[in-house]
């Protein structure tokens, strides 16, 4: 896997994984085990109707059609190849919802080998390797990414992104490498947006795992970045419309948004480490925070200046922590957005994470020298399974309980009255959540339920002008009907 001189051609990514058929095939089941219960799933009122049940660009192959797909915004996204995947979903299963839900099942499935070949080839070690591709499988923050169907632009550049960092993610690159990361890097771009921090990231490998002089670092990232560049200005100029979401921050100056940006990251690590009650919204607060920024800043401050000091040792701590930090940056509402946090965001960030946290416990483990304490039970016959033994047992015991409470969090995703009902209990104080709950029961032939929550929503979650807008509309045409 790691010959410098060797052409990287797409098809030796499959001789990868048939060099690792056991770890790769238990892999495999852990996914489709873990997700498996999604093909009974139907479509969520979130989205949904607009990329799929609604969508007329996923209905024809007609040229006209096609050339709509390449170039048309959906849902303020500009993503074609998502676009396309649909209709190639649609072509072979109409709107049966399982076909759909499949589709996500094997991206997924795709992204978590992709992560194991990557994540062992950097840090060098198999079960680093296994541990953080089998919680990046079966953490329940992925949930929402994998059984959600809109949110296939997320499995779709994941599989891209990952792919690109395979071929360019190493000391030395051909042409041929360079080639074809570059055509994972555009085909990740056409997917979602997050992919316009790759150059960046394989920047910081270059320059500080690689140790490529940096005028030249930055020289190899001139194109990509100029790529990413067009597809951000092609993003932002799609983003024309205020409506869902949570909005308490717009308005908000940068420096005000980084502030509130610092408690949201610090409870993205809390949710990676000990995961607790999930929600397809949150309503992290805004204000009367000052206590949490100050704690956070500084907590952050201090973890920058210990990844500043063991990348000294080892680049490729401080550049998985960049990498971290990268991969969070679009969603920070530094370019403001209709939601401040969510599950989603964590989908390829916790490879990083993880693979720094499953590194430094191996390590750990050795430094330890349990082995001086069981010598006289044989030191040389044990020494050589006694890491790798406790390691396995502690990343076993993560990985059972992140997997248990994905089962848990799976079903509140089974059609949109479920999902709704649960994020109601959840965040009730959220307009959108009210009125998405009672567009469930509307849609289900309970008109005079939905208008009784509409009227609740007015009077309670004190909604903004453009919600209140909304409600009103619709109690008027509800209570017409």
């Amino acid at each position: 896997m790691n010959g410098h001189k060797r052409i990287e051609l797409p098809w030796q990514i499959w001789q990868a994984i048939k060099s690792q058929q056991l770890p790769l095939i238990s892999l495999a089941l852990v996914v489709l085990v873990s997700y498996g219960a999604a093909l009974t799933f139907d479509f969520v009122n979130w989205d949904d109707p607009w990329y799929v049940i609604h969508n007329p660009l996923i209905k024809s192959w007609q040229p006209e059609n096609l050339q709509l797909v390449a170039t048309k915004v959906v849902t303020r996204n500009y993503a074609p190849l998502t676009v396309f995947s649909f209709l190639v979903d649609h072509t072979l299963y109409g709107l049966w919802a399982g076909g759909y839900h499949l589709t996500n099942i094997l991206l997924h499935l795709i992204n978590v080998v992709l992560a194991y070949l990557l994540v062992t080839r950097l840090s060098g070690n198999r079960m680093v390797g296994w541990a953080t591709a089998a919680v990046f499988a079966i953490h329940p923050v992925q949930v929402e990414t994998v059984v959600w169907i809109s949110s296939r632009k997320g499995l779709l550049s994941g599989a891209f992104i990952l792919a690109a960092l395979w071929y360019w993610l190493r000391k030395e690159r051909t042409l041929e490498q360079n080639t074809w990361g570059f055509v994972c890097f555009i085909g990740a771009l056409l997917s979602k947006a997050l992919a316009v921090v790759v150059p960046s990231i394989v920047f910081c490998y270059d320059y500080w795992v690689a140790k490529v002089p940096f005028r030249e670092a930055v020289k190899r990232q001139i194109f990509p970045g100029c790529c990413a560049l067009l597809l951000l200005v092609i993003t932002m100029l799609a983003q024309t419309s205020e409506l869902g979401g949570v909005r308490d921050h717009f308005g908000m100056s940068k420096l005000e948004i980084l502030s509130v940006d610092s408690v949201i990251m610090s409870k993205y690590v809390q949710m990676l480490i000990w995961p607790q009650s999930r929600s397809v919204l949150y309503d992290p607060p805004v204000s009367g925070i000052g206590q949490l920024v100050l704690l956070s800043v500084v907590c952050w401050l201090i973890a920058a200046a210990l990844f500043v000091r063991m990348g000294r040792r080892n680049p490729l701590i401080l550049f998985a922590g960049a990498t971290f930090l990268l991969l969070l940056l679009p969603v920070l509402n530094l370019f403001p957005i209709t939601t401040l946090m969510n599950d989603r965001y964590l989908y390829l960030p916790c490879i990083p994470f993880f693979a720094l946290l499953f590194s430094g416990l191996y390590q750990f483990l050795e430094q330890l020298k349990i082995r001086v304490i069981i010598g006289y039970f044989g030191r040389r016959r044990v020494s050589g399974y006694l890491v790798p033994a406790v390691f396995g047992v502690l990343a076993l015991a993560l990985f059972t309980r992140f997997s248990l409470q994905t089962s848990h969090y799976l079903s509140v995703w089974k059609n949109g009255m479920n999902l709704w009902q649960y994020t109601a209990q959840q965040v009730p104080q959220l307009p959108v959540v009210q009125i998405q709950l009672a567009n469930s029961y509307h849609q289900r032939g309970e008109s005079a339920e939905a208008v009784e929550i509409l009227k609740r929503a007015l009077r309670d979650t004190h909604p903004d002008r453009l919600d209140r807008e909304r409600i009103e509309q619709k109690l008027q045409d509800w209570q017409a009907e």
